[in-house]
């Protein structure tokens, strides 16, 4: 898959994606990158710690979040967009599930749109992606955790959403699916998830899991968010074992590090 300038081998490597959270609310880093030199340094940092794509979000989507108006976020955005283009080469995927905010932040130079409703929440959401020809991060969400089999309905929901990018034309080359951890899910459901993330590729597209210091790490270790780098490292771990293309994630470096121990171990069994 092409994003941005470059192309990503899907099938047998791990991807960073790294968080730039430009919010003054965001459970984890809220506050720490409003200001547009600290956001480019910490951008500088992932980097050099080995991020392959940074992931910028203008509203933060932690439980009870509030929601803000389409403009004030594309003002939080876009500037920064601007800013990373101009300065780095790196794809730029912009963490939003608003039209209106995904075609500015795609005018300022984003690669691919986050979306955390999977085209859902805005029904002129597919076409803005498809227009603009770029590939897209549909996300598993629901308003309530209410199931009737857990597994089987994630995947019809995520088989819906698949629905509404092919009905606006949106090629499956193009589309990246993501179990929602911490969404639309209890904490034993999210363990779940987790534990059957096989059976998401099973659908026929690359997954992207994010996990990244998380309540379900945070309730499993007792931890505040600060703290839970390893509990979030096992997920990946986890991820790279289940054939997840994509880990999104807040500590680029140790994450960089566990991918790669990880796929060395598997590579060597292939070998075997």
């Amino acid at each position: 898959m092409q994003i941005g300038k470059r192309n990503f081998d899907l099938e047998s490597h791990t991807y960073i994606m790294g968080i730039l959270n430009v919010t003054p609310d965001s459970f984890s880093d809220g506050g720490k990158y409003t200001h547009l030199d600290q956001a480019l340094f910490h951008v500088e940092e992932m980097l050099k710690d080995g991020m392959d794509i940074l992931d910028i979000g203008g509203e933060s989507t932690r439980p009870g979040y509030i929601l803000i108006p389409d403009e004030e976020e594309i003002e939080r955005v876009v500037p920064v967009i601007e800013a990373v283009k101009s300065r780095f080469d790196v794809p730029i995927s912009l963490d939003t599930y608003k039209s209106k905010v995904a075609r500015a932040g795609i005018c300022a130079g984003a690669d691919l749109i986050n979306d955390i409703w999977g085209l859902k929440y805005d029904d002129q959401m597919a076409s803005v992606i498809r227009k603009a020809e770029v590939p897209c991060v549909l996300m598993h969400n629901r308003k309530e955790a209410v199931y009737g089999n857990f597994v089987e309905d994630v995947l019809k929901d995520l088989k819906e959403t698949i629905a509404i990018a092919h009905e606006a034309g949106i090629e499956d080359e193009k589309i990246i699916l993501d179990p929602g951890i911490g969404f639309g899910k209890t904490y034993g459901q999210n363990l779940e998830m987790l534990n059957r993330l096989e059976l998401l590729r099973k659908l026929g597209y690359p997954v992207l899991l994010g996990t990244s210091r998380k309540s379900v790490i945070g309730l499993t270790l007792d931890l505040p968010a600060d703290e839970r780098v390893e509990g979030t490292i096992v997920t990946t771990v986890f991820g790279v074992q289940k054939g997840c293309s994509i880990v999104r994630v807040h500590d680029v470096k140790e994450n960089v590090r566990a991918v790669k121990m990880t796929e060395a171990i598997l590579r060597s069994g292939q070998e075997a």
